[in-house]
């Protein structure tokens, strides 16, 4: 069993109430829009790490982490990438990677908008964390937190963490 703590867009901020969220997982996912390697430092720190980078991460970024990844946690086979959309609106690239192969969960970053669907097209479930971070349009910060049990996801939590500004 695994319990995770999934993030997106921080752009190169960590609200200093997010590190209590982590103390009960296993594993921080993070969808990309890092901002720089020093964040993902500051995570490591505390807990393993899976991420991707985001269209605003520099090199530095870009080379620890790979633009799409995919792994098994327990029995859940995951695909995340930060720029994906959303069940019936896919960007191309994922949607190309999802029909090649469709996971059991799928989670991306970028639109800072929190969303949990289940696409009964492709039998998966699709996460977007919305953004934990300070820039962008959205109001709330937000992550989210899981359980992966050999085969299943439950226990989702969304977690505010306040106000953007």
């Amino acid at each position: 069993m695994q319990r995770i703590a999934l993030l997106s867009d921080t752009h190169n901020y960590l609200d200093p109430k997010i590190f209590k969220y982590f103390e009960t997982c296993d594993q921080i996912w993070h969808a990309g829009d890092i901002g720089t390697i020093g964040i993902m430092e500051e995570l490591k720190k505390i807990k393993p790490v899976v991420a991707v980078y985001g269209n605003i991460d520099g090199q530095d970024v870009r080379k620890e982490y790979v633009k799409n990844e995919r792994w098994m946690c327990e029995k859940v086979d995951v695909l995340m990438t930060h720029i994906g959309g959303y069940p019936n609106n896919y960007y191309p690239e994922a949607l190309a990677l999802i029909q090649q192969k469709s996971p059991h969960l799928f989670i991306c970053g970028h639109s800072h908008i929190l969303k949990v669907m289940f696409d009964e097209k492709y039998n998966l479930l699709h996460i977007n964390p919305g953004a934990a971070g300070i820039h962008g349009f959205h109001k709330v910060k937000t992550l989210v937190r899981f359980t992966i049990d050999a085969d299943k996801i439950k226990d989702l939590e969304v977690i505010e963490l306040g106000e953007r500004a």
